[in-house]
C-alpha cells in the first residue's frame, strides 16, 4: 500500500479483486492498449483472483478479455477443504495419492507398468465405488468397508488397517507423513515427488513442506537477481515469496457461511463473452490443487454445451508449480503459446 494507507485494507478476497482490475484499467489506459488482446495468467490463489477479474472487469469497467490462464487451479474451496461433513477432497485427491505411490515405487507391479492407466483405473473408482461408499457414512457394511479399505490400499500404497483407522477418509497431512514413514521420509505438498526428513518418524504430520523448501533459496535468488541486474529496479524492500502473515489475515467478509467460489463468476463471464477462452495446466504431484479436483469444478461449471470447447486443460508430470521440472517448463510454454496464439486468431 501507497504512505498512509493501511495494508490490512487489502486483505481481503472482494477488495483484492477491485484494486487489480483498477490498476489493470489503468494501465490499459494510460497507455492505450484497449484495443490490444488480453489476456489473464494466475497461479494458485492467482488463478481464483483471475477468474474474479474475469466478471469484475467485463461488468465493472466493460473490458473483455481474450483468455484466461490459471496455473494449478483452485476456484471452489470445497473441494480442498479437509472437513467434518465434506467428503469431497477425500474422492477428488485419491488420483493425486496414487500418482504420488506410483512416483515413490509404492504401488503393486501392475499399476507401476504405466501411471496413465493406473490413472484413469483410480479415478473410475473414486468417481463411482468410492463416492457411494463415502456416501453412505457409518451406515456402510462392515465387509464392504473392508472391501473399500483394500482397495485404497492398492492405490495408495498405505495400509488397509491404517486406511481402515481413518474411516476410509485419507487426510492430505496424514497422508503425506505416512506413504514413506517407514523409510523416516516425508512427501510435498507442493509437489510431492520431493521427500524431505523430519525430526521423528512418529507424527502425523510434516514438520515441513519438502518441495517448498527446495525452491525457496532458487525463488529468492532468482528474483532479487533478476530484477536488479535485467530490470535495473534497485528497492531495499524484501521480496515476499509467501507471506504467512497475510495468509491468517485474509478475509472473506462475503463467504461467511460458505466455501469461497468463483467458479459461477467464470461460468457467467464466458457466458456473456464467448469469444472468451480458459486454458488450465494441472501437475499429476501437485497435492495442493489437484488435478481432478481442477477437473470436478470445471465439469460443475454449468456452461452451455456450445461453450464447451472454450475450455482447454494440459497436463504435467510434475506437481503445483510443474516449470521447475524442465521438460514440463518446456511443455507449458509451448501450449500456452499455442493457446494465445489460437485465441487471437479465432
Amino acid at each position: 500500500a501507497v504512505p498512509g494507507e493501511k495494508p490490512k485494507e487489502f486483505f481481503d478476497f472482494k477488495k483484492d479483486i477491485e484494486s487489480v482490475g483498477d490498476f489493470i484499467r489503468l494501465y490499459v489506459s494510460r497507455y492505450s492498449r484497449w484495443a490490444s488482446p488480453k489476456f489473464l495468467i494466475g497461479e494458485s490463489y492467482g488463478t481464483t483472483r483471475a477468474a474474479g477479474l474475469s466478471g469484475y472487469l467485463q461488468e465493472r469497467h466493460g473490458m473483455y478479455l481474450n483468455g484466461v490462464m490459471l496455473v494449478s487451479s483452485i476456484l471452489n474451496f470445497l473441494t480442498a477443504r479437509f472437513a467434518p461433513g465434506n467428503d469431497l477432497p477425500y474422492i477428488l485427491f485419491l488420483p493425486t495419492y496414487a500418482a504420488t505411490a506410483w512416483y515413490h515405487g509404492r504401488l503393486g507391479d501392475d499399476l507401476q507398468a504405466d501411471l496413465a492407466q493406473t490413472l484413469a483405473e483410480v479415478e473410475q473408482f473414486a468417481l463411482g465405488e468410492y463416492t457411494l461408499a463415502l456416501m453412505q457414512g457409518t451406515a456402510l457394511p462392515a465387509a464392504e468397508q473392508q472391501q473399500i479399505a483394500q482397495k485404497l490400499a492398492r492405490y495408495t500404497g498405505l495400509s488397509a488397517d491404517y486406511i481402515t483407522r481413518t474411516n476410509l477418509r485419507i487426510d492430505i497431512h496424514r497422508f503425506c507423513k505416512e506413504l514413506l514413514r517407514e523409510q523416516r521420509r516425508t512427501v510435498g505438498r507442493l509437489d510431492s515427488r520431493y521427500a524431505g526428513i523430519d525430526r521423528d518418524a512418529a507424527g502425523e504430520y510434516f514438520e515441513f513442506d519438502p518441495s517448498y523448501s527446495a525452491i525457496l533459496g532458487p525463488y529468492a535468488a532468482t528474483f532479487n537477481d533478476y530484477v536488479r541486474r535485467e530490470l535495473a529496479f534497485v528497492s531495499d524492500l524484501p521480496y515476499e515469496i509467501l507471506n504467512f502473515k497475510v495468509f491468517p489475515a485474509w478475509q472473506y467478509a462475503q463467504h461467511q457461511n460458505d466455501f469461497v467460489n468463483v467458479a459461477e463468476t467464470l461460468r457467467m463471464a464466458i457466458t456473456t463473452n464467448p469469444a472468451l477462452r480458459v486454458h488450465v495446466a494441472n501437475g499429476y504431484y501437485d497435492l495442493a490443487t489437484p488435478y481432478l479436483a481442477t477437473r470436478y469444478t470445471f465439469d460443475h461449471l454449468g456452461l452451455d454445451a456450445d461453450l464447451l470447447p472454450n475450455i482447454t486443460m494440459s497436463h504435467y508430470e510434475a506437481g503445483h508449480m510443474m516449470y521447475v521440472h524442465l521438460p514440463s517448463l518446456a511443455a507449458l510454454k509451448q501450449n500456452l503459446a499455442d493457446f494465445m496464439q489460437e485465441t487471437i486468431r479465432q
